[in-house]
């Protein structure tokens, strides 16, 4: 066997968003893309701020001398500190430049997290639905997936995060706005959390950190806030990146942050500029560095994200679908009008409409949704979308 049995395990149990993507390609080669509907990939449709093409224009036409070479690979000082003044702003909290490194987006800083906290064997809790991803970064490092589920409205359950936490825990990966649901879990629900939390530890004598995934903390409608989490759970690490609040998905440019009132903060925080070195990041991109350093607090226009959502989830719910309004993110999370989520994804792609089956974010007899495509496409799509919903019988 030319590759290790454990990565050929990993190939079987892929992503399904990117086998549907895949899928996409070849129904685009056969019927025109201006027929095939892709729903797969939360890949930005829309483009950076103008803020950001206006400092990548200066920076080229002024480049600072050596800009391409190495730095600390923590990051360029003055971008650490620049993104340590937002999350203070945010949090009131004494965050510092030592506490953030800068990470090839929000995958490298969860790797790098996870490589700085993890023993082998050690159990990382995460929450049903989650992005698939995290069970591959979490057995890069030699830990185990230990599944939570949310409630009926995907919002976290403590009675099922409470039977999931053990004496082998060592983190929890919450992400919110979530992928792939779009929920946005309330303050209360972190300060529930935290007093769970705290009482494991005193049970079993260990520290349990919180691994807070926050891509989309940008992108939330109808007046919703998404609560920081420094203040609300004491020991909590962000991972982020400006993939989606500044549509830069394939700059790969993101932070780790630490939470200053963690004791070991400090140490923490010197694992992950170790670790973001030996897992072959090195540093950060160095010009999306410079560029990112000014737009903290900046996001794209999370209009046109909210009106898509509407077009999208006022057609479902007429139709019959059964779908929980997200507040954040760009996806949504209907429950499939037949119980088994894969063949109802297999139907729709056979209609040129491509959306990624619920089993592949460990909810199976669901589908997600993304919206980010572009406004026409999602009109375009609708007539398909009650097609294949009088094909299962929802509607007549």
């Amino acid at each position: 066997m030319a590759i290790s049995p454990k990565i050929k395990a990993f190939i079987n149990e892929a992503s399904w968003i990117r086998r549907m993507f895949e899928e996409g390609e070849k129904l685009r080669a056969v019927y025109g893309p201006d027929r095939v509907y892709d729903f797969t990939l939360g890949n930005p449709e829309v483009e950076p701020p103008a803020a950001f093409k206006e400092a990548l224009q200066r920076l080229a036409a002024n480049p600072v001398p050596g800009m391409h070479r190495y730095m600390s690979n923590a990051g360029y000082p003055e971008t650490r500190a620049a993104v340590a003044r937002y999350l203070a702003a945010q949090t009131g909290l004494p965050v510092t430049a030592e506490h953030v490194v800068m990470t090839c987006g929000a995958g490298g800083a969860l790797n790098v997290i996870l490589k700085t906290l993890l023993n082998p064997g050690e159990e990382v809790v995460v929450i049903a639905p989650y992005f698939v991803e995290y069970g591959f970064y979490i057995e890069n490092h030699g830990g185990r997936v230990v599944v939570a589920e949310s409630g009926e409205d995907f919002q976290l359950d403590l009675a099922s995060l409470a039977r999931a936490i053990g004496p082998r825990t060592r983190a929890l990966i919450i992400n919110s706005p979530n992928n792939p649901t779009g929920v946005v879990y309330p303050a209360e629900s972190l300060r529930g959390l935290d007093e769970l939390l705290a009482a494991k530890e005193a049970e079993f004598g260990t520290a349990i950190y919180v691994i807070s995934d926050e891509p989309y903390a940008k992108l939330v409608y109808d007046g919703v806030r998404v609560p920081p989490v420094f203040p609300l759970l004491r020991h909590s690490l962000i991972a982020t990146s400006h993939s989606k609040d500044l549509a830069l998905a394939g700059e790969r440019i993101g932070y780790a942050a630490v939470n200053p009132r963690i004791p070991d903060a400090a140490e923490i925080a010197a694992g992950m500029i170790f670790a973001n070195r030996t897992l072959g990041f090195v540093n950060a991109p160095a010009l999306m560095q410079r560029l990112v350093a000014g737009l903290q607090g900046m996001a794209v226009g999370v209009e046109s994200y909210r009106e898509r959502r509407d077009i999208l989830y006022d057609h479902l719910v007429s139709l019959g679908f059964e779908v929980v309004k997200p507040a954040g993110a760009f996806y949504l999370f209907p429950k499939s009008p037949i119980p088994d989520d894969v063949a109802f994804a297999r139907m729709a792609a056979e209609r040129g409409l491509l959306f990624v089956p619920g089993s592949g974010f460990g909810r199976p007899g669901y589908f997600r949704l993304a919206y980010c495509l572009p406004k026409e496409a999602i009109l375009r799509s609708l007539p398909v979308f009650t097609a294949l919903a009088r094909e299962v019988g929802l509607v007549k």
